[in-house]
């Protein structure tokens, strides 16, 4: 069952052997797209910072036993490029980043520089990898220009961003946009044979995630301290979705990549079902409930930074070219974080119950 899994997860490009060097591979989605990549049979060299909080997911699952784990700054070319083309990748997943809105306006120089100025690095260094086939450069829902209207936004929308992370987002884009357009284009791939892609995923949820200034993280923090969460903006609305439903579109756009078909070479939306376009309050009252010992939660009127009050995508494109959908409910996910993190907590062996998340979740991918 498990290799039958496998083999439809994979498509018609398996992954046992691939080698993918990935950036980010210490964040919080970093190392759940290398877990998953090493159970798929990849080879994964990891090139990133330290881990920026303590405990940290990285460590929790133990993943420095799975990936080369190389550390170093994406705004390093002498360091990146040596990591990269002595590597030689067939795939290069792009995640590192400043992540945080809120740091953003705390650290706005560090935050361009990282995500715009590193994701230039990053590709500038696969120039000179001749061995690299397919590229994901991975940027973020917030990056269009954000105008609160109802329907999600599609790949051809405008870019901006009110924010340092937002902004900065949108010209990652850019960026990566100008690198395919100046030295690989889609239209001769054929030739050059480096086709790159940007993906655009919402708000991404699960187990193992204790970053500052994000509800899930905060919840649970609370929860377990015995003490109410605050809340900023109970009102808002989010692309909430399980961290691995954009991981799996990530794998099937690197694998439509690695065909040759010049088609794959843009950017993709990853969002969830419309239903699962939620509140924040519906997602702190069900996370409450759900954990029961007396959680708490109260609203916090403060100001704070300028936060967009409504967002969603529309990921009609992923869904029509790559026949991506997702697979997990937001109510069963958000289980499933409650789960990880009472696991956690009762001291069990977190790589394998962290596993066993992904090929659930490969169980239902291949059921829908």
């Amino acid at each position: 069952m498990e290799d039958m899994v496998k083999q439809r997860m994979s498509g018609l490009n398996s992954w046992a052997g691939k080698r993918v060097f990935l950036t980010g591979h210490t964040g919080f989605k970093g190392s759940w797209l290398a877990l998953w990549l090493t159970h798929l049979g990849a080879v994964v060299r990891g090139y990133s910072l330290d881990p920026i909080t303590s405990p940290n997911l990285f460590d929790v699952v133990k993943l420095h036993n799975k990936v080369e784990d190389i550390r170093g700054d994406i705004r390093d070319p002498k360091t990146l490029d040596a990591a990269l083309e002595e590597f030689a990748p067939d795939v290069v997943f792009h995640l590192a980043a400043q992540a945080l809105v809120k740091l953003s306006y705390d650290q706005p120089i560090l935050t361009y520089e990282t995500n715009v100025i590193g994701t230039a690095r990053v590709l500038d260094a696969i120039r000179r990898a001749p061995s690299v086939r397919a590229v994901v450069v991975v940027t973020s829902d917030k990056c269009y220009e954000n105008r609160e209207w109802a329907w999600g936004y599609r790949e051809c929308d405008p870019l901006g961003g009110y924010d340092p992370y937002s902004s900065s987002k949108a010209c990652a884009e850019i960026v990566a946009a100008a690198f395919r357009q100046s030295y690989f284009p889609a239209g001769k791939l054929s030739e050059h044979r480096v086709a790159i892609a940007t993906a655009r995923a919402g708000n991404v949820i699960a187990g193992g995630d204790w970053s500052l200034d994000r509800l899930i993280p905060d919840l649970i923090r609370g929860f377990q301290s015995g003490q109410p969460v605050p809340i900023r903006r109970p009102n808002s609305i989010r692309p909430w979705q399980f961290v691995l439903e954009p991981l799996r579109g990530y794998l099937m756009l690197a694998e439509k990549l690695l065909t040759g078909d010049p088609k794959y070479a843009t950017a993709f939306n990853f969002g969830p079902s419309d239903d699962d376009a939620r509140p924040v309050h519906w997602i702190v009252d069900r996370m409450t409930k759900n954990w029961g010992d007396g959680a708490e939660w109260f609203s916090d009127e403060g100001a704070g930074v300028h936060e967009a009050g409504y967002l969603k995508l529309d990921a009609s494109l992923a869904r029509n070219l790559l026949r991506w959908t997702p697979a997990l409910h937001l109510d069963e996910a958000l289980d499933w974080i409650i789960r990880w993190h009472k696991a956690h907590a009762a001291g069990e062996e977190m790589q394998a119950y962290t596993l066993q998340q992904i090929k659930d979740y490969e169980v239902l991918a291949c059921s829908i």
